[in-house]
């Protein structure tokens, strides 16, 4: 094997560089990106994506429309069939887990907040004569809705007492 000045080593018609010890060869890259892409926390995109649906950091105010409050806003108002009464919608809260993680694991409970809804119940009362409408009775109040499992720091769902996991599964289309 012949030695060049230059560092390579001839070897027929291919050429190696090596390192100053002449042991190792110096990797090169001939690719375009200098690296590759820094893997994302997976776990904590499904957090951040079921914090963003259930957006329970926001107490009060005005909610983004999406998760839960782009559900409640595409469902109400109600109307009855002769448009005597309308149910509408105002906001939704989560109160405080009645068992945090651990308990709900030894007790074999499910790992939940409650969700209350309030809503406004308007009642019309019509003129028979002249068809006009007028406010009979506005009632607001908050609804219990039930119980809506909650994510552990984990990324986990603790249902009745037993640690499960989303696993997220791709269908295939025929053809």
């Amino acid at each position: 094997m012949a030695k060049s000045t230059d560092g390579l080593a001839d070897l027929g018609q291919i050429a190696f560089a090596t390192s100053f010890t002449g042991k190792k060869r110096i990797r090169k890259s001939f690719g375009r990106i200098p690296e590759a892409v820094q893997m994302p926390n997976l776990i904590e995109v499904q957090r951040a994506s079921y914090e963003q649906f259930l957006q329970r950091d926001v107490r009060s105010g005005p909610r983004k429309d999406q998760g839960i409050e782009a559900v409640f806003k595409s469902v109400f108002p109600i109307k009855d069939f002769n448009e005597r009464a309308i149910l509408e919608y105002v906001t939704y809260e989560f109160e405080d887990p009645k068992y945090d993680v651990e308990e709900c694991i030894q007790r074999d409970m499910t790992y939940a907040a409650p969700l209350k809804v309030k809503l406004r119940l308007i009642v019309f009362e019509a003129d028979e004569e002249t068809g006009a409408r007028s406010v009979k009775d506005i009632k607001e109040q908050d609804v219990y809705m039930g119980d809506i499992p909650l994510m552990t720091d984990k990324g986990t769902f603790i249902v009745n007492g037993t640690e499960r996991v989303i696993v997220s599964q791709m269908h295939r289309s025929p053809g």
